[in-house]
Parts: C-alpha cells; structure tokens; sequence
C-alpha cells in the first residue's frame, strides 16, 4: 500500500501533461487546445510583460486595428504593472501564464495553488478585471497545475497551431510556415512576445510575422481576436471536452 499511493499520486499529477501532444490533443481535447468558433482566430502571446519588446507588440497590433490575449506570467507583471494596464486599456486580454516559468517535475499541489491563486490575484489588481485563462509553462498541463486552475477559477487553454518563434534561428517566414502547418479555421495561435525564457531577440520573428498573420486570416473571412471572443462564454463546458466547433479546412496563409 505504501508504495501504491506514491505510484498513483505520480500518475494523477503526470497523466494530464500528456495533452502535451498536439494530435491527441486537437482530436480528443479541442477545447483544450482553443479550438473555437469557426469564423475566428484567436491571437495569443506568452511570458510578458516586457517592457522591452510588449510595447512594440502593442503597437504593431494598434497598426493592425487588432486584439489578442496575453498570458502573462505573475511576477514580471508584479514588477510592471503599468505595463498590465497597458495592454488592457488597448483592449486587450490579460491571462494567467504562471507565477514563474518553471518546470513541474515533481508533484506540488500546494505551491501550483499557490502561485496561480497569487498570479490571478495580481492580474486582477494591476487590470482591473479577474483573468479567464491560464496556459501553463511549455504546455504541461499536470494534474496538480489542472486542479490549481480551477481553485483558482481559471479556464486551461493551450493552443492549436504554434510559431516555434522562441528559437535563435526563428524568422517571420519560419514564423509563418509553422502557424500555417497546423492552423484551421476557429483555431487558436500561438507566439511570444517577450524572449525572457528563449533566444535573446527571437520575438523581433513573431513581431515581423504579424502583419501577413493577422491579414492571411482575415482574406479567408476568419476574424482575429482574443480568447474572450473565440467562444460564448455562457458556455459553461469545461475546456478539456470535446464541444468546440471545428472544421478541418487549412488557412492558407501567404
């Protein structure tokens, strides 16, 4: 029995990160992977606030006349507030992203209730408005971060379609091609605007990317926005079952 409990506390808080995996995850989970209405495309950028390079993604989303939502991670956003309020008062979407960055090797429950209790707590404050979302670190979605999520009244989301943009090689056109490998109709984008936990430099790729982004979506009819307009939020599923509406055309972005 002693050795049972530790084996199945393992299994409970490593079985979920298996949502990891893009393909099971589209197929079983769409709603976990931000699979949404089928005539938009939300926008989503993870691990600011920066105040060296969120600014520019503010503007060029300005330039774009477009909105996002950004997952923000707790203690760079307690060291820049104004930066928080920014981003919301240019009509975007402020999201929970962690406290840290870090790595869930070992089972915590206590410590991942902790610091996503305290992440959503500083959203709220710096603001304005409590967060509906929270992706965790690298897309490790444990059974201990799942349980703080919800102690914590957040929504898991991660992503459909990703621009591999935190790499030192990473181009606008490298940016572009993975996006449209993976990116169908009602999907959910993901990109970087910060390079605190990646390549020095290697957001300039995600910020260059935007414009064809944004205007590739917009040729084949599909709205660009934030989470909080890719589903009906009366919809009170949960994100890990299978309700969201998809179809299984590709964008064909430039």
């Amino acid at each position: 029995m002693l050795t049972t409990a530790p084996a199945l506390a393992l299994a409970a808080h490593i079985v979920p990160a298996g949502t990891w995996l893009p393909g099971p995850r589209r197929a079983f989970f769409p709603g976990l992977a931000g699979i949404g209405r089928v005539d938009h495309v939300a926008l989503t950028f993870d691990d600011g606030p920066d105040p060296r390079s969120t600014p520019l993604f503010l503007d060029r989303l300005d330039e774009l006349h477009a909105h996002a939502t950004f997952f923000v991670i707790g203690s760079a956003l307690l060291r820049y507030p104004r930066l928080g309020r920014e981003i919301t008062r240019r009509g975007h979407e402020v999201a929970v992203h962690g406290w840290t960055h870090n790595r869930p090797w070992l089972p915590n429950p206590v410590r991942d209730v902790h610091e996503l209790t305290r992440a959503a707590r500083v959203v709220r404050a710096a603001c304005g408005a409590p967060p509906l979302w929270y992706r965790p670190p690298y897309g490790i979605l444990t059974g201990g971060r799942l349980l703080a999520a919800r102690r914590a009244g957040l929504r898991p989301i991660l992503w459909s379609a990703w621009g591999k943009d935190w790499t030192a090689d990473a181009t606008a056109a490298s940016v572009l091609t993975n996006v449209r490998r993976d990116l169908r109709r009602g999907g959910t984008v993901l990109l970087h605007d910060s390079d605190r936990t990646s390549a020095p430099g290697c957001w300039h790729a995600a910020l260059e990317a935007l414009p064809d982004l944004v205007d590739g979506c917009r040729s084949e009819g599909m709205d660009v926005g934030p989470l909080a307009e890719h589903w009906s939020l009366t919809d009170d599923t949960d994100a890990t079952d299978d309700h969201a509406e998809s179809a299984p055309e590709q964008l064909p972005l430039p």
